[in-house]
This record gives structure tokens, C-alpha cells and sequence, in this order.
């Protein structure tokens, strides 16, 4: 029985999907046409190129990362179809290329897949997935209260209401002054009465949340892992789980500068020929992960020192992964003290501290995934 290959490119939207094949050698792919998407239509297509006999069609399917998700993914693999979802930020560009449609898309897509030119993403498991949406709508709250705070505030501007002096915003001292506020235009007390309950809204809602998170740092399959990040000075258990959820797994990278480079922490570089340029961080990888790790750069401006919240977060930990976030402390503290003696702008040196603290990250998930090992020999046979 011959078996032929068969590479398909699948531009997805919302409701149809493009569909493109490119057939082994060097020939032109062809458009096949526009399907709906629903997991009936795509796997009947798909069994559909197989074909049957003799003959057999060996298919290899690709599609990008986007807002559809891995479902399609999932589908594809329950049937025995190989599938990869491809970044599409590292997607080759032709220079010149003005005109984008869902016929070319999945032609190029089927073209750069047969010549092996695409980079896969890692497809989590729907757990994996889970945690990582909570996470993510945690955040999405968190940005709404700044935005409901931010109109408050440009309500009170517009009107020249402010706090007395040394008030902060939105401190307890600053929600009484609120409660003092009265005014004589009903149209006025609605906006502010709104404004108000959108906030206590979202604040209730941050609070179920993160109830959720702290609940899974306990009883998740990664909560090794969680706790044993928040070994690190600044890694509380929001960091520690944001971090785990968007890792997923530490196996992904073969080492530590490849993490940073995924969290779009490393430099941009123009060099040629003896000339060597770096400029500012590429931020080409996870946002989610830079920013929390940016958040606790800040802490190692302080001295080394292991306080009593620490102390209990290392407690009962393994001895090499408290070693690793002692060694942490020293040297980051070192470093942003050096830096900052040369002169160094403070956002230069956060960024610098946040590329190493990602470096310690990737140390400790190695340091756990190594004695998970150790200790279960069965799942390194099985592995």
C-alpha cells in the first residue's frame, strides 16, 4: 500500500474555515475552498483527502493561534489527524505583500507548512487551559477597576472636587471623603452612584477570584509548583500561579535564555560584521509573564533577607529549591545595587532584574520537575 502525503493549510474564523492543500514535491498548492467551521464539516473533509484503498493519504494540518482557540486542534487529534497550531507571529513575511484573504492565507499557510518553515505553540491540556483563563479574567478585572477608578477620578476632576491634602487616592481615608460628596444635580448623584457601585462591583468580583486562584494553589496538579515558586522574594501566590499558568510546563525550554526570550525579556540585536547593536527588549513573548515578572523585579532593591511571610512560604520546601531563591535574593540584590551605582536608569535596571529573576523561575521549575523525578521512578520509565 503506497501511502501519500498531503500538507493542509486551515485559515479559521469564526464561523467558515479556508481550506488549502499542498501535495509532497514542489508543486503550486491549490485552494480547495471554504467549509463551515463545525467539528462534523472539518472532519468529514478531512476523511474525505484520506481516502481509502490502496491508496492512502497521510494528512498533516496546520492553522494559527488565535482568538478560536485549540478545540479544532483537540478535534483533529481525537480522530488520529496530526495537527499543529503554528505561531503567527513567527510566520515568514513576504516583503511587498499588500493583499490579505482568507484564500491566500490558507494557500501560504499549506506552502511554508510542507517546507517546514512554521514554528508550532504548545497546546496545554483543557486543566492547563482552565487555570490559565482564570487567571487571565482575574486580570481582565483588575484592569476594569483601574478604569472605572481612572472615570471616577475624571468625574471629580471635571466638577474640581479633590480629596484634602495628604488623602491618597482610593485609601481608606479617601472612600469617606466619597461618603461626604452631595450634589445638587440628580444627573450628577447618578454618575457618581454608578461610578461607585461599578467599583464595589468589580471589587467583589476580584475578591471571588482570587478566592478561586488561592483555592487551586492547593489543589491543582501544579500546585507543587506554585508553592515552590513562591519560594522567590516578590512571588506571592497570584504571581506564583500567573507564572505557572502561563509556563504550563518547563520542559518547553531547553534552557533558561530561552524562557527569557519568551517572556520577551532579552534585548533586540542588530549586528553585522564586527559591529554589535543591542536596543531595547523585543517584548515578542508572553505579556503575562513579563508583566508580573517586571512587578516583582522591585523587591530585590531590598536587602537579603528571609522575613516572616517568607519564612513560611519556604517552609517544608525542598532544600535545593530554597537554595536556589536564597542565591536569588543575593545575586539580584548585587545586581541592581551595581547597576544602579553606574548610573544605570531605573527602568533598565528592572528590566535586567526581571530577565534574571525569569532565569531563576526556569531553575526551580527544573529543580522540581528533577526531584518529582527522582522520587517517582515509575513516571521517569513511563517518560
Amino acid at each position: 500500500m503506497s501511502i501519500v502525503k498531503k500538507y493542509i493549510g486551515l485559515d479559521v474564523s469564526k464561523a467558515k474555515v479556508a481550506v488549502a492543500i499542498a501535495d509532497e514535491g514542489r508543486g503550486e498548492p491549490r485552494f480547495w475552498g471554504i467549509i463551515e467551521h463545525t467539528k462534523e464539516r472539518i472532519l468529514k473533509l478531512l476523511q474525505q483527502l484520506q481516502g481509502s484503498g490502496e491508496s492512502r493519504v497521510e494528512l498533516e494540518v496546520c492553522y494559527e493561534a488565535g482568538p478560536t482557540g485549540y478545540m479544532l486542534h483537540r478535534w483533529l487529534l481525537e480522530s488520529g489527524i496530526s495537527c499543529t497550531v503554528v505561531a503567527p507571529s513567527l510566520i515568514p513575511q513576504r516583503a511587498g505583500d499588500r493583499i490579505k484573504t482568507d484564500k491566500r492565507d490558507a494557500l501560504r499557510l499549506a506552502q511554508l507548512f510542507r517546507a517546514g518553515e512554521l514554528t508550532g505553540v504548545y497546546i496545554p491540556s483543557p486543566e492547563e487551559e482552565a487555570l490559565r483563563d482564570l487567571v487571565r479574567a482575574r486580570e481582565d478585572a483588575k484592569e476594569d477597576m483601574n478604569r472605572h477608578k481612572q472615570r471616577m477620578g475624571k468625574f471629580l476632576l471635571r466638577l474640581q472636587l479633590a480629596p484634602p491634602s495628604k488623602v491618597k487616592a482610593w485609601t481608606f481615608a479617601y472612600e469617606e471623603w466619597l461618603d461626604t460628596l452631595r450634589f445638587e444635580s440628580s444627573c450628577h448623584r447618578m454618575v457618581f452612584q454608578e461610578y461607585r457601585e461599578s467599583i464595589r462591583e468589580t471589587a467583589e468580583r476580584l475578591r471571588r477570584y482570587e478566592k478561586e486562584i488561592e483555592l487551586l494553589s492547593h489543589t491543582h496538579a501544579q500546585a507543587p509548583l506554585i508553592e515552590a515558586l513562591e519560594a522567590l522574594r516578590g512571588v506571592a501566590t497570584l504571581t506564583a500561579t500567573t507564572l505557572v499558568s502561563e509556563m504550563v510546563s518547563v520542559t518547553r525550554f531547553a534552557n533558561a535564555p530561552s524562557f527569557m526570550s519568551y517572556c520577551g525579556l532579552v534585548p533586540s540585536e542588530h549586528s553585522s560584521g564586527v559591529s554589535r547593536s543591542q536596543g531595547k527588549l523585543t517584548k515578542a513573548g508572553n505579556a503575562h509573564l513579563r508583566r508580573v515578572l517586571v512587578e516583582a523585579a522591585h523587591h530585590y532593591r531590598h536587602s537579603p533577607g528571609v522575613r516572616r511571610k517568607l519564612r513560611e512560604r519556604i517552609s517544608g520546601l525542598p532544600p535545593e529549591v530554597q537554595r536556589i531563591a536564597w542565591e536569588a535574593q543575593n545575586r539580584l540584590h548585587r545586581k541592581y545595587m551595581t547597576m544602579l551605582g553606574k548610573g544605570k536608569h531605573h527602568s533598565k535596571i528592572i528590566a535586567a532584574i526581571a530577565r534574571e529573576l525569569a532565569g531563576f523561575v526556569w531553575a526551580i521549575a527544573r529543580a522540581l520537575e528533577i526531584d518529582d523525578r527522582n522520587s517517582n521512578p515509575d513516571s521517569r520509565l513511563a517518560g
